[in-house]
């Protein structure tokens, strides 16, 4: 696959995430909110998009590292565009209080907080792809977003739409994209 092939289907997982982004601001429940946020990765998985969180867990070799980046810069790309067209389709949806509670937190608890919901997204992954189940990616979604675990491609969507470029923001993404990561790598690994 070319690279302009990746950076695309990146884009689109990256938009797909943005779809679930609107969805959950635009409804008041959040067990609502969140199944239907599900949306959104079911979506990226039958479709064969690239999200990071989806594919971090499954990088093998250092080569594949740089693949990596290019998705993050995909997925930020369909994030910023989703939330722009949710901004100028003025669209009754805000993440101002959101965004806001999300760059209180310490940055420990960040990174804590990603680790596990780098976990429940290699499980929802990894499950699925064993059992074509689609319950595999609907509970884990549903419980990253109700335990308040941090989704770096997610938080990507709501920090554009709340218009969140400062140096703060871009380090809190850094670090859930790292959090992501050793979540989903805790659970690559497995004994013979």
């Amino acid at each position: 696959m070319s690279k302009v092939q990746l950076i695309i289907k990146s884009v689109y997982a990256g938009f797909m995430i943005g779809i679930g982004g609107i969805v959950y601001l635009s409804v008041e429940n959040k067990i609502i909110g969140s199944l239907l946020f599900s949306f959104g990765l079911l979506t990226i998985v039958i479709q064969g998009f690239y999200l990071y969180t989806g594919k971090i867990g499954f990088v093998k070799k250092f080569s594949e590292l740089a693949d990596m980046l290019l998705i993050i810069i995909g997925n930020f790309i369909g994030t910023f565009i989703a939330a722009f067209i949710s901004k100028e389709a003025h669209l009754n949806i805000s993440s101002i209080e959101l965004v806001s509670n999300k760059l209180n937190k310490g940055i420990t608890d960040v990174l804590f907080l990603s680790v596990f919901c780098g976990v429940m997204m290699f499980l929802a992954i990894d499950n699925f792809n064993k059992s074509k189940n689609v319950l595999f990616i609907i509970a884990p979604v549903m419980i990253f977003i109700l335990s308040g675990f941090e989704h770096s491609v997610a938080n990507m969507f709501y920090f554009n739409l709340a218009g969140q470029y400062n140096i703060k923001a871009f380090g809190y993404l850094l670090i859930m994209l790292i959090g992501n990561g050793i979540g989903a790598k805790i659970f690559s690994f497995k004994p013979d």
